[in-house]
């Protein structure tokens, strides 16, 4: 059965979200064209993702050098248990869905987390004897759909966005062999047509669901 999951990261509720109203048109479609497959809905705002920080490296760090898992601080088991998690949860998994806005010319903070979550040494990618990475991922499927207010599509805007141009990065870095954007842009820009904007893109989505 081919896993799919589905990661929006978007505080709000859909009836104020372009990007999660393309989303869910996406999946939904998706489900239609693909009923046999399961599709993991993952809530960044509603799921712990813990940070790397300071208990995350020292728990690391013991068990590296041969600390059972028991003998971690409470802090350090739990966040270092969510983490393996996260990270088998998605190499495990068959396709990827990222929803998100475009924030501060990137994504929300909670996707970088989820991110730096699932990229793991030996699991997600790893290094070769001379020490260039290799992805791991190679069978994996990826699409990126993006809400944008402004146009940032053609340039000179286009240097500004970071949030695809991030996950696109890491995509490649992890080995998937596919990776799409679909972006919904323009709508506080052109406001006039921003319930024209919304539709063609959940047509687009729909379309592309059904060969994802």
């Amino acid at each position: 059965m081919i896993k799919v999951l589905f990661i929006t990261a978007h505080p709000l509720e859909e009836s104020t979200s372009y990007s999660l109203t393309v989303g869910n048109a996406f999946i939904e479609a998706y489900k239609e064209a693909n009923p046999e497959d399961e599709i993991v809905n993952i809530d960044l705002y509603n799921e712990y993702i813990p940070h790397i920080d300071a208990h995350v490296f020292s728990g690391w760090g013991k068990l590296r050098s041969g600390t059972e898992f028991a003998q971690l601080s409470s802090d350090e088991q739990a966040k270092v248990k969510r983490l393996a998690e996260l990270s088998n949860q998605f190499i495990e998994a068959d396709k990827y869905v990222f929803v998100t806005p475009f924030w501060n010319f990137s994504y929300p903070p909670v996707m970088k987390a989820y991110i730096d979550a699932v990229s793991v040494a030996g699991k997600s990618f790893r290094y070769s004897e001379q020490g260039q990475p290799i992805g791991l991922l190679t069978d994996k499927k990826a699409i990126h759909i993006q809400a944008r207010g402004g146009f940032y599509s053609d340039s000179p805007a286009d240097e500004l966005e970071m949030g695809h141009r991030h996950l696109q990065v890491i995509m490649k870095f992890f080995g998937v062999p596919s990776f799409e954007g679909l972006f919904v842009e323009g709508h506080n820009k052109a406001k006039d047509k921003a319930q024209e904007i919304k539709e063609n893109a959940i047509e687009r989505a729909k379309d592309l669901a059904r060969t994802f």
